[in-house]
């Protein structure tokens, strides 16, 4: 099992795809290195070599242990740098999805020399004190009576466009594979890691790379408007909309957003 040895954590991360430029690929809140499957087959080209894809559990996730390490932004964007020094890669194209923004964004702030390029997906430098409570809501019901799958009832149609609930058995589906995770995060880790949200503070980002967003023409939790104004702050950004897609916007549009990627590092 790959991991990586640091003084408060054995932080585990996937290593996988072609030769080609390394990607950092870092998920968001409550997801981890697995929340990446539905774009692999996208980003691995077929006629070139295929980009290198890293894939970290963040703190509080995945395999990386123990679940109560100290975290916030600030950690989880030193682990990534101290990731890429244990993988011998000097700059990584980085792709963060929500959270996993944030945290890509502090890289690149805090370490802007390992960055090459940087694309925040469904995110912005923003703190909305609405996501947060809801999250504090969806931990109240994990910690309820309420059956196991109920606090993801309630969080799907926050993060999935609204024609996924259109198709028959979709929902039933995801909730199944969740459910069955090995990997799951217990309610304890979850609460842990939303704490690390509380001192985020997004005047402190300094990005210097070039940035291109993408943002789900029906995210939920990161709204288009407020998004855009705060990216406005990101000199030189180059914002997509992607339509057809919500929060979970590399679920939603894995294709879309897997082109999106190759073409940006290409360039």
């Amino acid at each position: 099992m790959p991991t990586l040895t640091l003084p408060d954590l054995e932080l585990y991360y996937e290593d996988s795809g072609g030769d080609g430029p390394p990607i950092l690929l870092i998920a968001g809140f409550a997801s981890d290195s697995a929340s990446w499957l539905p774009i692999l087959p996208h980003l691995t080209g077929a006629d070139a070599p295929g980009p290198r894809l890293i894939r970290p559990d963040n703190r509080s996730t995945g395999r990386s242990a123990p679940w109560d390490a100290p975290t916030d932004i600030g950690r989880n964007a030193d682990d990534c740098a101290a990731l890429l020094d244990h993988l011998g890669i000097e700059r990584a194209h980085v792709v963060g999805h929500s959270m996993g923004g944030l945290i890509g964004m502090g890289l690149a702030t805090q370490h802007p020399d390992r960055v090459a390029s940087l694309m925040l997906a469904a995110i912005a430098p923003l703190r909305m004190a609405r996501n947060v409570a809801l999250f504090d809501a969806m931990v109240a019901i994990r910690r309820s009576d309420a059956a196991p799958d109920t606090w993801l009832r309630a969080f799907y149609p926050w993060i999935f466009r609204a024609a996924s609930f259109e198709i028959p058995g979709a929902i039933d589906t995801a909730l199944s594979l969740a459910l069955a995770y090995p990997y799951a995060q217990s309610v304890d880790a979850m609460e842990h890691q939303l704490r690390a949200l509380d001192s985020y503070d997004p005047s402190g980002v300094a990005v210097s790379c070039r940035v291109q967003a993408l943002l789900g023409a029906e995210d939920l939790l990161i709204p288009e408007a407020p998004a855009r104004a705060a990216l406005a702050a990101l000199d030189g950004i180059d914002i997509h909309r992607i339509d057809n897609a919500a929060h979970a916007v590399h679920w939603d549009a894995p294709q879309a957003v897997a082109e999106h990627i190759l073409r940006f590092i290409a360039d």
